[in-house]
């Protein structure tokens, strides 16, 4: 037989340490808030303000310096490297077939690859052909991963392990070594 609770009452509620809870208009919330106060802000600016009034520093200073250009992370310059290496290979058959590609058959593939889509890419209206080729080949994850690889790496790799990578998007990154961003517009947002 389970055991019995005892009863005590008036006399065993009021012995009871436990707090009740008030739903009337007199509760409120007493957690600290997630987002700083006026004050709290008006602190933190505090030895900002007393730096430039002493005159130590400038209000030039202060301001974001992002107008000035930055220096180009590892991972920019390591894809640079592979890019480069790339370039400096000698010319496959493959190669030979993309550079014959002319204009009109880049915008056939485009236009064919935009066929299979039930509609069409709003957010590339402001892209050139090439560059909504080479972004399309990025997102395409049959040819393998596309962070931390130049572009012509990642064609050579994909087209070494037989994965059959558009003739197209070597012919963009051989015509036009300078202008052709070799990182992958992904690898940019990542880092």
């Amino acid at each position: 037989m389970p055991p019995t609770r005892r009863r005590g009452g008036a006399a065993a509620a009021t012995r009871s340490n436990q707090a009740t809870l008030s739903f009337g208009s007199k509760s409120r919330v007493t957690k600290p808030s997630a987002t700083p106060t006026q004050t709290q802000k008006a602190k933190d600016l505090e030895p900002v303000a007393n730096i430039i009034s002493e005159g130590t520093l400038e209000p030039e200073q202060v301001s974001d310096t992002s107008s000035e250009p930055s220096k180009p992370y590892v991972a920019e310059l390591v894809v640079r490297e592979q890019a480069k290496a790339e370039i400096q290979q000698p010319l496959s058959a493959e190669d030979e077939k993309a550079i014959n590609v002319t204009e009109k058959q880049l915008q056939q593939y485009w236009r064919k690859e935009e066929g299979k889509r039930k509609g069409p890419r709003v957010h590339h209206e402001d892209l050139t052909l090439h560059e909504k080729i080479l972004r399309h080949f990025d997102l395409s994850s049959q040819f393998g991963p596309c962070i931390g690889i130049a572009r012509l790496k990642r064609w050579r790799r994909a087209n070494s392990l037989n994965l059959n990578p558009p003739i197209e998007v070597l012919a963009v990154l051989l015509k036009q070594n300078e202008d052709t961003k070799q990182r992958a517009y992904v690898d940019e947002l990542m880092s």
